[in-house]
């Protein structure tokens, strides 16, 4: 496998992690991009860009990062958060009245972001259709009865995400999330990231599907633990029912599901997309910085851990973003990012002053720690080093 790009000085070992992801570990097209300190070091493609194609990916070939997309989304919030727009601590029925219903009056915009919403579920799925149309889709959110107490637990809200934070950021600004990114924070950094992608860019996607993982020595292959299975496996569990909440599942390759603005799923960018996002969180990147320091605290301080509701394994959330810990280990204990399930990975680290992108064409049954992307991560803090410096926040 021919491994195109560069890696600054240091940095091989990514490089090298890279290449074996295509020689050992099934990768079929993917792209990884890391910044320090604002600076690209690592900007890596290979293999083809559609998972059953031979095209070669090229530079700028964007892909479907499913639940990655939810990153970008709390910025959206915690942006408009740090303007002055949005109070993390108020209850989301003041910006949205109809969403205090059954029992959500209590329900702050803190909550959406930790997954403390207690509504991971639609008792009546919407199809990938009503999905798509905000008004619906908010609507029967806002109708829906929670399952736990708003704030009393946590569970990860797979698909629910999207439309909390969507009608939320719509009731504030009068745009859609995906509207407010690209002027916002694509536009001013010059991003190839779009949540709800442009019909003039479709042509730079390409086509992603579902692999299987490659046998490990001796033919076996890594299994979840057994409770996992199973919450998997029973359509009336809370894991089941909140990736149902689109049924059927929505074909990711149809122009219809991308163009929609779905900011917990369907999000679409290249790797250096992700990673320059991260990278502009956590310090400036060709003049322009997201976050203030206090903002950046915020995102990163635990606000859920232990027991998750829906994934069936201790998750650690700070403001809409996961902390480093064993469902999805980063780069070091101060990291924050989100995965997309199945491969897709972006995060920063603060104190090393790095900025992680990696997406794939090739999905695997991975939730939250793909194992080709948990290679990089583990190059990149080989590069690193543990006796690296930290940088100013």
């Amino acid at each position: 496998m021919d491994v195109n790009g560069t890696v600054a000085e240091g940095f091989e070992p990514v490089r090298e992690a890279f290449a074996a992801n295509f020689a050992a570990l099934g990768d079929r097209g993917a792209a990884v991009t890391v910044y320090r300190d604002g600076r690209k070091v690592v900007d890596l493609w290979g293999g083809t860009r559609d998972v059953d194609g031979t095209e070669p990916w090229q530079r700028g070939t964007a892909q479907i990062v499913r639940s990655a997309t939810k990153g970008v989304a709390a910025a959206v919030l915690l942006l408009l958060a740090q303007r002055g727009q949005l109070d993390p601590d108020a209850p989301v029925g003041a910006y949205w009245p109809e969403y205090k219903a059954h029992g959500k009056e209590h329900t702050r915009v803190r909550h959406l972001l930790t997954h403390r919403a207690g509504v991971p579920v639609l008792d009546r799925p919407l199809t990938p259709a009503e999905a798509a149309d905000p008004d619906l889709a908010a609507a029967a959110v806002a109708a829906q009865t929670p399952v736990w107490e708003p704030g009393a637990e946590h569970g990860y809200h797979a698909q629910t995400y999207s439309w909390l934070t969507g009608e939320l950021v719509r009731r504030v600004t009068g745009r859609t999330l995906g509207r407010w990114i690209a002027d916002e924070v694509a536009g001013p950094l010059n991003l190839d990231l779009w949540v709800g992608l442009p019909e003039t860019v479709a042509g730079r996607v390409g086509r992603v599907a579902q692999i299987e993982a490659p046998a490990m020595p001796g033919g076996l292959r890594t299994r979840p633990k057994r409770a996992v299975s199973e919450a998997y496996a029973d359509p009336g569990s809370l894991t089941r029912r909140a990736f149902a909440a689109i049924t059927p599942m929505p074909d990711e390759n149809d122009p219809g599901y991308r163009s929609a603005v779905l900011p917990a799923s369907n999000g679409i960018a290249t790797a250096d997309g992700l990673a320059r996002f991260y990278a502009a969180l956590i310090g400036e990147v060709d003049g322009v910085r997201l976050f203030t320091p206090e903002t950046l605290a915020a995102a990163r301080t635990e606000r859920s851990a232990g027991p998750d509701r829906v994934l069936v394994v201790n998750t650690r959330f700070g403001l809409g973003y996961m902390l480093h810990g064993g469902a999805s280990p980063l780069l070091s204990p101060g990291s924050f990012g989100h995965p997309g399930r199945g491969g897709a990975l972006g995060f920063a680290d603060p104190e090393s002053g790095i900025a992680f992108g990696y997406v794939t064409n090739g999905f695997r049954k991975s939730v939250t720690a793909d194992a080709r992307a948990q290679a990089l991560v583990r190059a990149v803090r080989t590069a690193v080093g543990p006796a690296s410096s930290p940088r100013e926040g």
